[in-house]
């Protein structure tokens, strides 16, 4: 995770923008992104068993790690079960710090690594 890759230029949520996932209703802030799956094929296939038969996400989109508000969970998340999060409440995360800056003016949070 953070691999201090450029975001891929199909992906449509950046590192430090504030999501919701639109299946399961819980909101959180983008860490990395990867420009297709990346896990185990097991780890996909798990997802696969517990999505429903329309929802399944395609392994060749991009794939956010996201920090889950209010609990300790760090998630692998298609970007087909993201939304934008227009909630303006910080995120409450124990990993925040250890990727995550300032809350800039729109909510969003910066980067702390940047790519040159």
């Amino acid at each position: 995770m953070l691999t201090n890759a450029p975001t891929p230029a199909n992906a449509k949520y950046t590192p430090g923008q504030i999501v919701r996932h639109t299946r399961h209703e819980y909101r959180g802030v983008i860490v990395d992104v990867d420009p297709s799956f990346q896990g185990a094929d097991e780890l996909y296939e798990e997802a696969v068993e517990t999505a429903e038969e329309e929802a399944q996400a395609p392994k060749d989109h991009p794939w956010y790690h996201v920090l889950v508000d209010e609990e300790d969970v760090v998630t692998y998340v298609a970007e087909d079960h993201l939304s934008a999060d227009r909630d303006d409440s910080p995120i409450d995360h124990p990993m925040l710090e250890d990727f995550l800056g300032e809350r800039r003016d729109d909510g969003s949070y910066a980067p702390l690594h940047t790519v040159n």
